[in-house]
């Protein structure tokens, strides 16, 4: 079994090649493919399959679609496509496609650059792009899916090529390499990389005019379509050239170069330096959120700041309020102002924060240093890190940041960079950074985002069941799929039956699970990072346990001083350490508030605290 993505789709079973005709089964299958062995939301799907704009019938037409392509495939492939909420798996082997072929070649090509084996990692790369037949997903009818996917297989492809050039180029087959490099930049004029490797092979093959000629054609090209001079990389090729630094040379025909003469040419210390391409895929963006969305654009794309500063942006708001999908949304649109690449860590992932003695080696990697020749010492790394930074348009997203020490270290280098930062904290400590507070939606963003999902005729049905369930989901994206997926999986329940479990259930955090998502962990996260007084001072935890054992949805600094009894001061530092990890709401006109899902925590915490201490249990968490 075979699926051909790279090209025209199709798979082959068996020696025979199976047709899948229906046009939008093939938008289904492609998308199962381009997300292989990862779940695949039935929104994701429909998205692709309708162009962005899904009938209210969408997620029952895609069961359908999936149902008619299982049958299509036949039972040995079908079998590999697998429900999981709040959608669909197709497991694969690395060997099964032609993109897992091709990322498996570029792999052992990464192994064996790092060893020195630059002759095995350019063979590797060419296998990999041997692959490739005509223009991925051209006979996929969906905009959305060739603007999403077809461009990032497009990026690989070229990132892949790059790479060939570079190791062609340490080995000093200039000359082999200038006529596909002419073809390249005619089709992409504006990429620099390409540029600058056809450059410095023309100016190794003895044709120095012709380089600095097409330099400066591309300088024109640049300032007149982009506004914009050369990189910093390209400057240095033509700096390069005109003194030259990297004079021609061809190998004579019986002794090839020494493998230490091609040592210094590492494509991680040359121009050529990889690209990384790490930005993860994301849901469908919000209407709702279109204003911070192009703040943020706004911001990354036009941020002007003093030298040797990087423009960094801090997305906050609470846990499941949508900010991991808004900053991955605004860094796939501004992906082509990063023209040096995306980094991406998720520093929240795991029972632990990760730390930057864990990222780093990674990120330099990423950057084409060779793991052998990645420094030791901490220090050695951050400067390394930011030399190859420096100069450069990278944009390195760090998604759930706990505080601003994890961040520093990673902090790249100045000269164009962009640092885009997540964290359910304000890091009002991370210096010269811009803070963009996330709210939860309002009431018309939460009816859009349910009705997105279960079906705007199920919602106008029932108003006010649909009120309630809002109500309670707080305005959290996060606990609004959640309310949408269970809905979406049980088609016999009404919106009224969903409402009054949320409202009676002993325990309402147990309702807002699907799958691997949940409320709890959000709230957990929140509840495990708070921030611990003085000594003196009075633990923000048991104010919290006991708000959740009065049960009350909004009181002032005074009453809580009389609740846990101490100062109203000590009470009301308290809770402005609540309010910072996001466990309490803001005040407003001298009351704090909690919402349905804080208040249903708080009493899990007084219960659990009441049953440890064995006294009796606090009232229900509902």
């Amino acid at each position: 079994m075979n699926f051909l993505l790279l090209g025209p789709l199709s798979v082959r079973l068996h020696a025979r090649e199976v047709h899948v005709s229906a046009p939008r089964q093939r938008v289904v299958l492609a998308a199962l493919l381009l997300n292989a062995n990862r779940v695949i939301s039935v929104d994701r799907i429909a998205e692709y399959v309708w162009d962005g704009a899904p009938p209210p019938s969408a997620a029952a037409t895609v069961r359908t679609y999936v149902m008619r392509l299982r049958h299509s495939l036949g039972e040995h492939a079908s079998a590999r496509i697998l429900t999981r909420a709040p959608g669909y798996l197709l497991e694969l082997g690395e060997h099964e496609s032609d993109l897992g072929q091709f990322t498996a070649h570029r792999r052992r090509a990464a192994e064996l650059a790092g060893r020195g084996d630059l002759e095995g990692s350019s063979t590797e790369l060419a296998e990999a792009l041997a692959l490739w037949r005509e223009e991925p997903l051209a006979d996929i009818p969906s905009r959305t899916l060739r603007d999403v996917e077809g461009r990032y297989l497009q990026e690989l492809r070229l990132q892949t090529m790059e790479l060939r050039f570079d190791a062609e180029l340490a080995l000093l087959r200039h000359a082999e390499v200038v006529p596909e490099l002419v073809r390249l930049v005619r089709k992409y004029p504006l990429r620099e990389a390409l540029v600058g490797k056809l450059m410095l092979a023309l100016f190794r093959s003895g044709r120095q005019s012709e380089a600095l000629d097409l330099y400066r054609r591309t300088r024109v090209l640049l300032v007149e379509q982009l506004g914009a001079e050369p990189s910093a990389d390209l400057r240095e090729v033509q700096r390069h050239i005109l003194s030259a630094h990297d004079r021609p040379r061809t190998p004579g025909p019986v002794e090839p170069p020494a493998k230490k003469a091609v040592a210094p040419a590492a494509p991680w210390n040359g121009h050529g330096r990889p690209r990384p391409a790490q930005l993860p895929s994301v849901a469908p963006k919000l209407s709702a959120h279109s204003g911070p969305l192009a703040r943020l654009e706004h911001f990354l794309t036009t941020g002007a700041l003093p030298a040797g500063t990087v423009a960094t942006a801090v997305v906050t708001g609470r846990g499941g309020v949508g900010k991991s999908a808004l900053a991955l949304h605004a860094a796939h649109a501004v992906r082509e102002c990063s023209v040096h690449g995306q980094l991406y860590a998720d520093l929240g992932a795991g029972p632990r924060p990760l730390t930057a003695r864990t990222v780093l080696p990674r990120f330099l990697a990423d950057l084409g240093v060779p793991r052998g020749e990645i420094p030791g010492e901490e220090s050695e790394r951050e400067s390394l890190y930011r030399s190859l930074t420096s100069g450069r348009r990278v944009l390195v997203v760090l998604d759930n940041a706990h505080s601003s020490t994890q961040i520093r270290p990673l902090i790249p280098g100045s000269g164009g960079s962009r640092l885009l930062v997540t964290s359910r904290r304000r890091l009002a400590d991370l210096e010269g950074a811009r803070t963009l507070l996330l709210p939860p939606l309002d009431e018309a963003g939460s009816l859009e985002l349910l009705g997105s999902i279960v079906g705007p005729a199920r919602v106008g049905a029932e108003p006010r069941a649909v009120r309630t369930v809002l109500t309670i989901c707080a305005g959290l994206p996060l606990a609004i799929r959640i309310a949408g997926t269970r809905l979406l999986e049980r088609p016999h329940w009404s919106i009224g039956d969903f409402a009054r479990r949320l409202t009676e259930a002993p325990r309402l955090l147990d309702e807002l699970c699907a799958g691997d998502l949940g409320v709890r962990p959000c709230l957990d996260a929140d509840h495990a990072g708070l921030r611990r007084t003085a000594p003196d001072g009075v633990d923000p935890a048991e104010v919290f346990t006991a708000l959740g054992a009065a049960e009350a949805s909004s009181f002032s600094g005074s009453r809580v001083a009389v609740l846990v009894g101490c100062s109203e001061a000590r009470a009301e530092e308290a809770l402005d350490t609540l309010v910072e990890a996001n466990l309490l709401g803001a005040p407003r006109a001298g009351r704090y508030w909690l919402d349905a899902l804080l208040r249903a925590y708080a009493a899990e915490q007084a219960q659990a605290v009441a049953l440890r201490q064995r006294g009796r249990p606090f009232m229900r968490a509902g």
